[in-house]
């Protein structure tokens, strides 16, 4: 077995482990639904929801909104080797209240089979 072969091995049976760090969401991404085999959502780790003052430009008037930013990480193989796009929109549940938060991507980077988005997000 390789190096890389185990650390495969590693992020899928651990750091995505559902009794450890991971837990299910559905993801919608251009237009397609991931939700695994049984339709309850693919393994991800969603770290790092923070909530701070967006930058304003001097010709943006809102008031009150902040940006959220996370990283999600999960298997490539459960984007049937997909790898998400930097400024394409994508949809992740909100664990099991049918509820669907929207983000931007801000970058997109697959490494040993993992992908690892960064998230952005105007909230209000």
């Amino acid at each position: 077995m390789s190096f890389k072969d185990m650390v495969e091995n590693d992020n899928h049976n651990v750091f995505l482990n559902l009794d450890e760090f991971a837990e299910r969401r559905i993801i919608i991404y251009d237009g397609v639904t991931y939700d695994g085999a049984e339709h309850t959502g693919i393994q991800v780790v969603l770290t790092g929801l923070k909530e701070k003052n967006r930058r304003q430009l001097q010709s943006d008037h809102a008031q009150g909104l902040y940006l959220v930013s996370s990283v999600l990480y999960c298997n490539v193989s459960d984007f049937e080797g997909n790898q998400p796009e930097k400024g394409m929109r994508i949809k992740i549940s909100d664990g099991n209240s049918g509820f669907f938060r929207e983000f931007y991507i801000a970058s997109s980077v697959c490494n040993m089979g993992m992908l690892r988005i960064e998230l952005e997000e105007i909230c209000e």
